[in-house]
């Protein structure tokens, strides 16, 4: 029988080897790293909460799942971020709301020593460890190409813009009028209109300006609620694919309407691979690796023409069933 001193190490050991790895150091499954998104309901952040669970999953790291409802509720992601620097996580990778909001909270987390991914949408801070994301700029400059090819050149279009702060759609906006001011034939009617962080926001934005303009050849929206807003407008005022629309991003709704000749285009991201590679790029940096400061994450473009691509396919339709697990 062995003594109550042989047994305590024993245990001490079994702790011991549990908590680290061949060479003493901590292993990667004793990691907590949270992913913070800016809002939880619309498709896309499910894409980006299944990535990461998935390279988690990979990784043996555990991911904290924690963002607002909304998308304009900068003051709980504040907090959301406050949070989990005050409980202590090893990792922060997070979706900004706002590119100046969250500068405080992420620069507490740094000095905290929880180092932060920035994923899908840029903060005015030197301080992040990288930043993963679409290159939105080239998704606006996409939308554009596409309109005015739809257009043959001509024509008055408008673009409803997503929310003031946003850096990521800001950037799609811009991409967008700098290049559909290249067709010479296509004069833009109005581009200072916000639909909102919600579809319903977007909705009644839409709404009045169909209203105030019923002669309009083309439409651009920069992000999946915009975009599902202003379909929403053209069904409901009967105009819904005899003026040519892009929109942006995917879901369920507007991956019917692009295959019933309503949406005319959609510019894809791919926010499953931002996910995972947001949560590859915090371990990768918890390990002492270099990191890229800018990760290209992709963009494309779905039309009713190629949308049974195999990789378009793929990114109108992700598989997120490790979110039912």
């Amino acid at each position: 029988m062995r003594s109550p001193s042989v047994l305590l190490l024993l245990v001490s050991l079994h702790l011991f080897g549990t908590a680290c790895g061949e060479d003493g150091s901590a292993t990667a499954k004793s990691r907590r790293i949270a992913v913070v998104p800016k809002g939880t309901t619309h498709e896309f952040w499910k894409s980006i909460h299944a990535g990461a669970l998935e390279a988690g999953r990979e990784l043996g790291v555990e991911i904290v799942w924690k963002g607002p409802l909304r998308e304009d509720d900068r003051a709980e992601q504040i907090k959301v971020v406050e949070n989990l620097t005050t409980k202590g996580v090893d990792a922060l990778v997070v979706a900004p709301l706002d590119d100046t909001a969250l500068i405080a909270p992420l620069q507490e987390a740094d000095a905290a020593g929880i180092p932060v991914v920035v994923i899908d949408s840029d903060v005015n801070w030197e301080g992040r460890v990288s930043f993963v994301a679409t290159d939105n700029y080239r998704g606006g400059v996409l939308a554009a190409e596409e309109l005015g090819r739809l257009l043959a050149g001509k024509g008055r279009v408008l673009m409803m813009r997503y929310m003031e702060g946003s850096a990521s759609t800001t950037k799609r906006e811009a991409g967008f009028l700098d290049t559909i001011a290249r067709f010479a034939g296509i004069e833009v009617v109005s581009s200072s209109q916000y639909g909102g962080a919600t579809s319903e926001t977007a909705y009644r934005t839409a709404e009045n300006l169909l209203i105030n303009d019923t002669d309009l050849d083309g439409i651009f929206c920069p992000n999946e609620s915009t975009s599902f807003g202003m379909l929403r407008a053209l069904q409901d005022a009967g105009r819904a694919g005899s003026v040519q629309y892009v929109g942006f991003d995917a879901s369920p709704k507007l991956i019917e309407a692009l295959e019933k000749g309503e949406i005319h285009g959609l510019v894809l991201q791919n926010p499953k691979r931002m996910g995972g590679l947001g949560v590859r790029t915090a371990v990768r940096y918890l390990d002492g690796k270099a990191v890229e400061p800018r990760i290209d994450t992709g963009v494309a473009l779905a039309t009713p023409a190629n949308r049974h691509e195999p990789a378009i396919r793929e990114l109108l339709s992700p598989d997120l069933t490790v979110l039912d697990e």
